[in-house]
């Protein structure tokens, strides 16, 4: 490794901050976007968010895109804030569901799509309205049906891959959704001691169908952690052995 220093490709776009603390243990990241998100909430979505603003409905959100999504129809419609029960995953999206609805609207969440479903099932809730985007995955859908819980499904955003073609080799690439696995593998092939990291198991699952290299997830679901954690990654495996 050339002076010492680790090379890393993030799937995402990452803020300036995390990319300038990398920098400061010797760990360059690169940023390019492999999916690309957009809010589709028309007319007919947006009364009908509208109309659940005024009931007290168990809603799930497990991704940010979908809660920034709902979010801003809400503020542009100027609709009474929810009095929501909220489940979802943690991290950024969490954090951004706090900042818009208040502590007391999380009645759970997970790190991930089935930890979160068994957080309703154990709150025996009977009924919920799950905002997500157009490639959404089967697990928590699937699981909550089999336990006859009524599951009402309200598309918000939708991903589509922009795969990009890339010209260098990095000790590590940073993935945070299945989408973006898909598309980076679509068109690029990796040298087999590349480390990849995932933001968690369904992306780590995505990851292996695509690639033999070694993978490490994230334990806690935010590209924070991810990148702390390749950077310890990085600091122990280039330290010299005593």
């Amino acid at each position: 490794m050339k002076d010492n220093i680790t090379t890393l490709l993030s799937t995402r776009p990452l803020d300036e901050t995390l990319v300038n603390e990398a920098l400061t243990k010797h760990v360059v990241i690169e940023s390019i976007s492999f999916i690309k998100t957009g809010n589709i909430i028309d007319r007919n979505i947006s009364e009908e968010i509208n109309e659940l603003a005024s009931k007290t409905i168990t809603a799930i959100f497990t991704s940010m895109n979908a809660a920034e999504a709902v979010i801003e129809s809400l503020q542009k419609s100027n609709a009474l804030q929810p009095q929501w029960n909220i489940y979802c995953i943690g991290g950024a999206t969490e954090s951004l569901i706090r900042s818009y609805f208040n502590l007391a609207a999380i009645a759970g969440n997970g790190r991930n799509a089935i930890e979160l479903a068994e957080a309703v099932i154990s709150n025996n809730v009977k009924e919920v309205v799950f905002f997500c985007g157009n490639q959404r995955r089967d697990e928590l859908p699937e699981y909550l049906r089999k336990r006859n819980i009524l599951l009402k499904e309200i598309v918000v955003y939708e991903t589509n891959e922009i795969p990009v073609k890339i010209d260098k080799e990095y000790n590590g690439i940073l993935f945070f959704s299945p989408s973006a696995v898909k598309s980076f593998f679509s068109v690029n092939s990796i040298p087999s001691d590349t480390v990849l990291f995932s933001i968690g198991n369904t992306t780590a699952e995505a990851i292996r169908n695509n690639s033999d290299n070694k993978i490490i997830i994230s334990d806690f679901p935010s590209k924070e952690k991810l990148v702390d954690i390749a950077i310890s990654y990085f600091d122990k495996t280039n330290k010299p052995n005593d």
